[in-house]
């Protein structure tokens, strides 16, 4: 066996019934709902109970992350639309079309993203423009990760219901 067929032997290369898919997914997941636009968020709920200090590098912080993300929205924003446009629809089209598994899911991965990428920049043009209180800011992050927490159920419940389909409809082609 030369080293190649053991890497393809360890790692399945089928996306939906290999562990490190579904691990991928989780750590995605988990990290795109901890981090609220680019803070995390047991910052929030530090600053929330302790204010003071912990709440000026909050304000600080969410201050640079938000002017940083409308900058690269107001600067190159139809750029990255036109590319993950292209991407996404090149990714659907080798996936769903021609069956290509491995671009169903990435996807499956990148499509929910788009609608966190989305939301992050309304929620940061909305900070922005309001310069909130402490209350309202508090408020538009755990409204953030919360509906980012809804994306991600709903993203890993039809990533799931995919998956489980492809491995039961490719379990009983083989059989």
């Amino acid at each position: 066996m030369d080293w190649y067929e053991i890497v393809l032997e360890v790692i399945d290369m089928r996306s939906f019934s290999n562990l490190w898919f579904w691990i991928a997914l989780a750590v995605l997941w988990s990290t795109t709902s901890h981090w609220v636009l680019g803070v995390p968020y047991d910052m929030v709920l530090r600053a929330r109970r302790h204010g003071g200090q912990s709440q000026v590098d909050l304000e600080t912080l969410v201050r640079i992350n938000t002017n940083r993300l409308l900058h690269i929205g107001r600067v190159s924003g139809l750029w990255l639309l036109g590319f993950t446009c292209f991407a996404l629809t090149g990714l659907g089209i080798l996936g769903f079309y021609y069956g290509v598994e491995f671009a169903q899911a990435l996807f499956l991965l990148a499509f929910p993203m788009t609608f966190v990428g989305m939301l992050s920049l309304s929620t940061a043009g909305l900070i922005d423009a309001d310069e909130p209180s402490e209350d309202l800011l508090f408020r538009r992050l755990r409204k953030h990760r919360t509906i980012t927490q809804v994306i991600g159920m709903t993203s890993i419940f039809v990533t799931a219901l995919f998956g489980m389909y492809q491995n039961l409809s490719i379990g009983a082609l083989g059989h």
